[in-house]
């Protein structure tokens, strides 16, 4: 692809088609801009279309994200795969690219941004050591915009180190970043802060000054995260003051209007919260001489600052300070006296922890955003949150006076609602929340309160003031005070007795119903971690708690997905799978009129797949309705088939990748629990699964093995009829090529050596053993290894010891002496899983007593293979790796490829190749070793004598005395 005027235009022309109302048209510029992808000079294209300035903006920011979305997808250079950027474009595009972001406009500038983020963290600083002098040479440039631009870049690139696992090569990293970065971003701070003087009057110049001081903030954070560098403990005083003097900054000039979204003032002075509070957790000791200054700061920002949503994030994070404050022992005498308590509890914990309008409004109208923020902890802190933790915080310390001071408000709070219950709702909401944070001193989603403070009884508030909520016949009425109480029981499911929970169970099923999109999510929720939560190994609600309310609980969640905002309501759908796991063989009867309904909702989500985990759950429980009914009558398979297969094949035909591999899974399963070989309709999709786009994306991968091995578990012979081997062994050759896939090309290998005729494979099989030891060869990994032993001993266990021996030595003379010495005797008890121990096991029992040339040409190996295996049986697994051996993880594949989600309740059951034909392998072995010894009377028994140690001679004895047998 040339970089020519023309190649511009058509790529503009194809860019203006994405916008297209037509869907047709629109499919195919985005196929076509996909296909070109790979054509040299095309991100530096995109970069010049981006510069091109009489070129419409529109087009400008669209090929801005074009280049962002291909450099996320591609610029990773992924071990044993192509290149999919070539070098000259590599170099051009980071030559190129900082200059062009700092010259562009916003809405440009932050998608550039976003791609050199995406390139530093994959060649940032060995692959691009010259980009921070770059970005610092432009603080001189005295423009805002631009450094600003810098600023951010910087901020994006840098962040990572607040998430990044301590290690050497980071201190490194970290230690050339503060040499370069520092010392010119204190300098930038200090100029910046003077401008907040100079510009005190003039309040767009000011707001673009605070956003630079922001993002300085953000940056001193990311700088400071992993440990006190020592430039910044010098130069400590500087920061402080600036820090301390911004929070104090109040020019009526940056007040804003708007009161749902931060200013420049609330922005600022949220990230020095944030920063103060990293110093004082992390830094105690060096911070402790600035301490009372933030203290006080940030104690009249709390007290002065009003409950608009636009102070959220200031006020949670001026809370937090105080929380990581409170918890260290330095400063507890700061919190000691009763009057500070009560001072705390009055102005701060209270006023936050109340339900204000804005929250409202959340509940009623977003409450997909409610559910996110309150049940699930989003990113966004809420004030109630950050409260919370005030309050878990302080009981660190003085739980016995701080339980008293506040239960003393929960009773004046519940009070005021006994008055006038309809009006004073929001005091109730309060006491409850209140109580919930004194009471859960640790908590998981697994189990709700995992520690509950012994000075709050749970049991009586729970009868007293969360059972009658829920007890109330509307299910609509008080719709916040339902979700509290529904939300109080699934946080303290662990505390609250059978009867308690097993007496909520019908309540909670008839709250699915309630109009409110937060009351009827909480409900299902709460009704699924009860059905998987177990206290001391034993369920908390079992099926014979669920069977007398089966039919009104499906009902009620199946109507759920029909009011308005849940029609893909995750968390229903995930109740609707948990019921079906409770329920197992006592759910079939409702499927018949269940499953057409689960088919319509599939068909629906398909056309524009938008909510993942709902998905996931979807496939799930299609998965498990299918598990169940086949596991009573295996025949019924036939109609899940008929049910299945139209939607499936629509979703191949208009390549739907989300749920592909989701349909390989489920696939899989019907044919694994089919008895009577492959039918017709799976026979005519099998060339598709071959083709080799489907196996370039790495979700794909896990789901298609499995289903390959279905067809050859079901159908070996069909498929060497049709000839497809051949194909079969293609795909092998790309997977044993991958250090990320090789296992899964084993795993086809085995099962085409387990199902497919030996005649049928005669022809491949030295080539095949060739790729194996040339792979070996250039590029050895434990995890290769590993696969190599298995497959090696499941070949000597169908084709016989003498096979391997001869299919080696055919390669190269004498060649199996070092396979033995190399791979057997030093890796074997790397070889982990119970099924492929027990293979290899088998397979050297084979080696050592079927193979005539283990007792000739290689009699030396003979006592060291013996011993490596009663080593297999009794020792440890080794689970070490060379330092220096690299894994590419398949979840680390770059860019937007789907990744594989693996079907819990459609799992491949637990597969043994032996089929059972060896129950013990230590019996096996003795046996095995009797009639080998019957054979050369005296040998044996002096060959093992001689060389086997004392502890494994001793463990042989045992084998030998469980069989009932001897040596001769």
């Amino acid at each position: 692809m040339e970089l020519n005027d023309t190649n511009m235009q058509a790529l503009a022309g194809y860019l203006q088609k994405t916008f297209c109302p037509d869907v047709g048209e629109r499919r195919a510029a985005e196929k076509f801009l996909e296909s070109v992808e790979g054509h040299q000079n095309y991100p530096v294209l995109l970069l010049h279309l981006v510069d091109k300035a009489d070129a419409d903006m529109t087009i400008r920011v669209a090929a801005a994200i074009t280049f962002k979305n291909y450099i996320k997808r591609n610029w990773r250079i992924v071990e044993d795969e192509p290149n999919k950027v070539s070098e000259p474009d590599r170099d051009i595009v980071k030559k190129e690219i900082v200059g062009l972001m700092l010259r562009m406009p916003e809405q440009i500038q932050r998608q550039l941004s976003d791609a050199i983020t995406i390139i530093g963290r994959e060649d940032f600083p060995a692959k691009w050591p010259g980009l921070v002098d770059e970005m610092v040479k432009k603080f001189q440039s005295g423009e805002f915009h631009v450094i600003n631009g810098v600023l951010r870049t910087a901020h994006s690139i840098f962040k990572r180190y607040r998430h990044e696992f301590k290690s050497n090569e980071l201190w490194t990293e970290i230690k050339y970043v503060l040499e370069s970065f520092a010392a010119p971003l204190m300098e930038l701070f200090k100029i910046t802060m003077d401008l907040t003087n100079k510009c005190a009057s003039d309040p767009v110049n000011l707001k673009i000054v605070l956003s630079s001081l922001t993002l300085i903030a953000k940056i001193f954070y990311s700088l400071n995260f992993q440990d006190l560098p020592e430039f910044f403990e010098d130069n400590m005083q500087t920061w402080m003051t600036g820090f301390h003097t911004l929070l104090k900054l109040d020019n009526k000039l940056l007040v804003t209007d708007d009161e749902g979204e931060a200013g420049p003032l609330e922005l600022i002075k949220s990230q020095i919260c944030d920063n103060v509070a990293l110093y004082a957790q992390k830094y105690d000791e060096e911070f402790q001489p600035y301490l009372p200054q933030f203290v006080d700061a940030i104690w009249h920002l709390l007290i002065t600052t009003g409950q608009q949503v636009k102070y959220d994030l200031l006020v949670s994070n001026a809370i937090g300070f105080l929380a990581s404050v409170c918890e260290r022992p330095h400063y507890k005498h700061l919190f000691e006296d009763a009057a500070t308590m009560s001072s705390i509890c009055e102005k701060v914990i209270i006023p936050n922890m109340e339900f204000r309008d804005s929250d409202q409004e959340l509940f009623e109208d977003d409450p997909e955003e409610y559910i996110r923020r309150d049940l699930e902890g989003s990113d966004i802190d809420t004030r109630r949150r950050a409260a919370c933790d005030l309050v878990r915080g302080l009981c660190k310390f003085f739980e016995a006076p701080v339980t008293q001071i506040f239960s003393a408000y929960v009773v004046a709070m519940l009070a005021e609602h006994a008055k006038n219950p309809a009006q004073n709702w929001r005091k109730k909401d309060a006491a409850i929340y209140l109580v919930t944070s004194l009471a859960s001193k640790a908590q998981t989603a697994k189990l709700g309160s995992t520690q509950a403070s012994e000075l709050v009884n749970l049991t009586d508030f729970f009868t007293s003031h969360i059972a009658t909520e829920l007890q109330a016949a509307n299910v609509n009425e008080h719709p916040v005070l339902r979700a509290d109480a529904i939300k109080y029981v699934t946080t303290f499911r662990t505390h609250l007795s059978h009867d308690h929970l097993k007496a909520c169970l019908p309540l909670l099923v008839n709250h699915l119903s309630a109009e409110s999109g937060v009351v009827h999510t909480y409900a299902a929720h709460c009704l699924e971690r009860l059905f998987t939560t177990k206290v001391n190994g034993k369920p908390v609600i079992t099926k014979a708690d669920v069977e007398p309310l089966a039919v009104v609980l499906l009902t009620n969640l199946f109507n759920a997905f029909t009011l308005p905002g849940s029609q893909e309501n995750e968390y229903v759908m995930k109740t609707v799978l948990r019921t079906f796991s409770l329920l197992q063989e006592s759910s079939i009867p409702f499927l018949p009129s269940l499953l057409p309904k689960l088919m319509e909702k599939l068909a629906a989500v398909a056309k524009n797949p938008s909510k993942p985990h709902f998905n996931h759950y979807l496939f799930e429980t299609l998965g498990l309705a299918t598990r169940i009914t086949c596991k009573a009558n295996p025949a019924d398979v036939t109609s899940f088939e008929e049910a299945f297969f139209p939607p499936f094949q629509e979703m191949l035909q208009q390549d739907v990748q989300e749920f592909i591999p989701y349909v390989f899974q489920i696939m899989s399963l019907l044919l694994e629990i089919r008895v009577d070989g492959i039918p017709e309709s799976y026979m005519a999709l099998f060339p598709h699964l071959l083709m080799p786009v489907l196996w370039e994306r790495s979700g794909n991968i896990p789901p298609l093995v499995r289903l390959l091995q279905a067809y050859l578990q079901k159908g070996a012979q069909a498929i060497a009829a049709a000839e497809k081997i051949p194909s079969i062994l293609g795909v092998f050759q790309k997977l044993i090529a991958s250090k990320a896939n090789d296992h899964e090309g084993f795993y086809l290998l085995d099962s085409l050596i387990e199902h497919m005729p030996e005649a049928s494979l005669s022809t491949y099989m030295k080539q095949i053993f060739l790729l194996l030891f040339q792979r070996l060869q250039s590029s050895k990994t434990t995890k290769f290894i590993k696969s190599f032993l298995v497959f090696m001993c499941l070949f000597s266990i169908k084709y016989s010891a003498t096979s391997l021996v001869q299919m080696v030595d055919g390669i190269q003379p004498k060649m199996f002496g070092m396979v033995l010495e190399k791979l057997f005797l030093q890796d074997v008890q790397k070889v982990s899983g119970h099924t492929e121990r027990k293979i290899c096991a088998v397979g050297m029992t084979k080696l050592l007593t079927d193979c005539p040339a283990m007792l000739g040409e290689y009699q030396a190996h003979w006592t060291p293979l013996l011993q490596a295996l009663i080593g297999l049986f009794e020792l440890p697994e080794d689970d070490s790796v060379p330092d220096d051996e690299h894994f590419i993880e398949i979840e680390d594949t770059p860019g937007y490829q789907t990744a594989y989600s693996k079907l819990v309740f459609s799992g491949k059951n637990d597969h043994d190749p032996l089929n059972g034909a060896v129950a013990e392998p230590k019996i096996f072995l003795a046996q095995n070793l009797h009639k080998l010894s019957a054979t050369c009377t005296g040998k044996i028994p002096g060959m093992i004598s001689s060389g086997l140690d004392a502890k494994a001679a001793q463990y042989l004895q045992g084998y030998l005395q469980a069989a009932n047998v001897a040596l001769q």
